[in-house]
């Protein structure tokens, strides 16, 4: 990393670990096939898939035909919700999810709704959470689908899957049930059969593995329409040639990161904590995002009023900071962030949020600069603000 800059949107994408490009280099270059092809130069390139699919199985404990590969966590996402609504849509045509969810659950939810379908979106806490009480209690007979997501992408806070899905399936027991862990995997414990889910989403980019490649677990037995038709790839779930070196950096990349959890994991908590206390303690009139302690290791969210979250974050890239206010998905939008609206927060706090998420690369060093450096900057910008409206 550039030791003049400092990194702190890990929740956006992680850099590439150089261990993952070294196992994705030689299907860059001389083990180039299709791996759909039958002579030798294919053969290799399935045997890496294969491999590859067994590892990421194994690390999150389910059976390798389970796993499709994806080009991320938004095409997973869409074929989990499209492919489940069109497969039972004679049973039902009732969803239901979450207001906090990440727009690739929301808007693929918008566009069903479209098509007939009737979704509930259920409302969070003041810390971002959804009980598994609400959840089963918005079931009904047309009930097909719930969408939670294992952990929220902008403030952090961790949902109770695990209860959610036991509550959904002690009402209903056939009502399948989707976890978007895009933020998750590869950051705190995720084991598919503890969390009881039918189907999970998953992307490399966010655990220091390649952009553009991704997973969907689908619990075995579990019907779904195909999104992209062709050549039947992913046993007919998904089709398209696999994007193999992007396959191979993934299982490398979360074969490392759980491999290394148990020391990065408090790491990452400890500094975390130390930047929440230092942001709240030196900043009057700032507020923590999401759930104080049932949140990620990595992510801390803030929200200063008198202030708006792009001067901000423009500052803070002056002095070498990259930080972000959310989903990266949604930069460039001037409309406040639709998760801290769902928290209760007003229109003035919710356009001055900074969300400062950790990573490998963080040090102490990095955090003490920060503490030193942004509550100038907030008082800076406040009177600023103050003298404009004066």
């Amino acid at each position: 990393m550039d030791g003049d800059r400092i990194y702190l949107d890990y929740a956006a994408t992680t850099p590439l670990d150089p261990r993952v490009l070294e196992a994705m280099l030689p299907y860059m270059t001389e083990r180039f096939g299709n791996p759909n092809s039958i002579h030798s130069f294919g053969r290799e390139a399935r045997l890496a898939i294969d491999e590859a699919r067994e590892k990421i199985a194994q690390l999150l404990n389910c059976q390798p035909s389970e796993i499709v590969f994806t080009s991320g966590g938004t095409e997973s996402d869409n074929l989990a919700l499209r492919g489940i609504a069109e497969a039972y849509r004679q049973k039902g045509n009732h969803i239901i999810t979450t207001a906090i969810e990440h727009h690739a659950v929301l808007r693929t939810c918008k566009a069903l709704e479209d098509m007939g379908f009737s979704v509930t979106y259920l409302p969070v806490d003041e810390h971002g959470l959804v009980s598994p009480e609400q959840v089963a209690e918005a079931v009904n007979e047309r009930t097909i689908l719930v969408s939670v997501m294992h952990a929220n992408n902008e403030i952090g806070t961790i949902e109770p899957v695990a209860e959610i899905v036991k509550a959904v399936k002690e009402k209903r027991p056939d009502i399948l049930v989707h976890t978007d862990a895009v933020q998750t995997v590869g950051h705190i414990s995720v084991d598919i059969q503890e969390l009881g889910v039918d189907l999970l989403s998953f992307s490399a980019h966010k655990f220091y593995g390649p952009k553009g490649v991704g997973g969907l677990f689908i619990r075995k037995g579990v019907r779904l329409v195909p999104q992209l038709t062709g050549g039947g790839q992913e046993r007919n779930r998904r089709s398209g040639t696999e994007n193999v070196a992007g396959i191979v950096g993934m299982a490398k990349a979360l074969e490392i990161a759980i491999a290394e959890m148990s020391n990065e994991l408090p790491r990452l908590q400890s500094l975390r904590d130390e930047l929440i206390a230092g942001v709240l303690n030196r900043i009057p009139d700032s507020r923590l995002n999401g759930h104080p302690t049932q949140r990620l290791p990595h992510n801390a969210n803030f929200s200063f009023r008198g202030i708006d979250s792009e001067t901000l974050l423009l500052q803070l890239d002056m002095h070498g900071i990259a930080a972000s206010s959310g989903s990266a998905c949604s930069s460039g939008s001037l409309e406040p962030s639709h998760v801290l609206l769902a928290l209760g927060l007003d229109y003035e706090l919710a356009i001055s949020s900074l969300r400062l998420t950790l990573g490998r690369f963080t040090s102490h060093e990095h955090i003490l600069r920060v503490l030193d450096l942004l509550p100038n900057i907030v008082e800076r910008l406040r009177a600023l603000s103050r003298s404009l409206r004066v």
